[in-house]
């Protein structure tokens, strides 16, 4: 059966109308136009942003004794601020100690580090210690809010609690040192000695020379100094900067032969309870130490005053000659400006001095006069 074909007139203005309804179709293109151009470049920005804003918010911490955090199994003193600080008491009871020192550790470490000493020194020299967390390490709570300051009242607080009595001594290493810094600022009168071994430097402190600092900074690795002006000058970008994976952070890989070796075997038979060290999370312990270490003081150790000027006392600097982390010509600068300080250098030590059994034996020593 022959198909009809069929045909149907259509009036001029109709085509028009069809024709104009078409061309709206025929006027997209693969290819972008300005127009379209700018607001898919704000979006990704604000893509970018967004992802920058989130990759550099670090992960809640895990705090010690709450619900899913790591168990307390360490004695503990409760701040007046409601925070926990975990504690170790090593050498002679307290009450029958005629020498009662703190130790504040460094970076990476924690109140359970080794300490190379007998105990027939401690008895001998009737020598009570005691180390602590400090914030956000090990078992102590975290604390944003921590500040150069809030170190040394730290101190003061958990050696009230311990009962301590009005004069005790300090020791602290490396980013350590800081607090020690802080506590002959703020809280001098407290004090019966203080040494500072491998001490932390700020190499933006107020009133040291640029040329000292600029050539002690270019001492360190690039990817440490890059680590130290992150810290210093962009501090909310720290977590992001630590744990991407493009550029090479933080490392030790240009330590002396002596502290290699030093570090190889405290590694190898690490002290029990230093694998709680960063359990709360890198970055309330590691990153926050940082920060606070490398933010802007409110005071420049050289221009600290003698707390012992009548020779009651003694502050003293230990540094390595041979020390890849501290710049050793930024230490002797401080002890030239301030001669009330005692300056021990160990021609072939590096930064891992107070580890040597030796040396910490007259590190104790001398701290007590002895």
């Amino acid at each position: 059966m022959r198909e009809e074909v069929r045909t149907r007139k259509v009036s001029a203005a109709s085509a028009r109308s069809h024709t104009r309804g078409r061309g709206s179709t025929r006027a997209s293109s693969p290819h972008l136009s300005s127009a379209m151009f700018v607001p898919i470049a704000l979006a990704v920005v604000a893509g970018l942003l967004g992802w920058g804003y989130k990759a550099s918010r670090p992960p809640p911490p895990k705090i010690c004794g709450s619900p899913g955090g790591p168990p307390v199994t360490s004695p503990r003193v409760k701040l007046s601020d409601g925070r926990h600080l975990a504690y170790r008491e090593v050498g002679v009871p307290k009450e029958k100690a005629e020498h009662k020192i703190i130790i504040i550790h460094g970076y990476g470490d924690s109140k359970d580090l080794f300490i190379p000493v007998s105990k027939e020194l401690l008895e001998d020299l009737k020598i009570y210690i005691l180390l602590f967390d400090r914030a956000g390490y090990g078992e102590s709570d975290p604390y944003p809010e921590r500040s150069v300051k809030t170190e040394a009242y730290d101190i003061q607080e958990i050696a009230d609690i311990l009962q301590l009595g009005p004069k005790f001594y300090l020791l602290g290493m490396s980013l350590g040192a800081y607090p020690v810094y802080s506590c002959l600022k703020y809280i001098p009168h407290r004090l019966a000695g203080a040494s500072l071994v491998v001490p932390f430097v700020h190499y933006w402190w107020s009133g040291l020379p640029r040329n000292l600092s600029n050539a002690g900074f270019n001492k360190m690795l690039d990817q440490n100094k890059w680590t130290f002006r992150v810290a210093h000058y962009t501090p909310q970008l720290i977590y992001l900067w630590m744990t991407q994976k493009v550029f090479p952070t933080l490392s030790l890989s240009n330590l002396c032969a002596r502290d290699k070796e030093m570090f190889r075997k405290l590694s190898e038979n690490p002290n029990p309870g230093q694998e709680k060290v960063n359990q709360q999370g890198d970055f309330e312990s590691f990153y926050r130490d940082m920060i606070v270490g490398f933010s802007n003081w409110e005071f420049s150790p050289l221009n600290l005053t003698n707390p012992f000027p009548e020779n009651k006392g003694s502050v003293h600097i230990w540094q390595g000659y041979d020390d890849r982390a501290i710049p050793y010509e930024i230490n002797r600068y401080i002890v030239e400006k301030l001669p009330w300080i005692q300056y021990h250098e160990v021609p072939d030590g590096g930064h891992m001095i107070f580890f040597d059994s030796d040396l910490c034996e007259d590190m104790l020593k001398s701290l007590v006069g002895r």
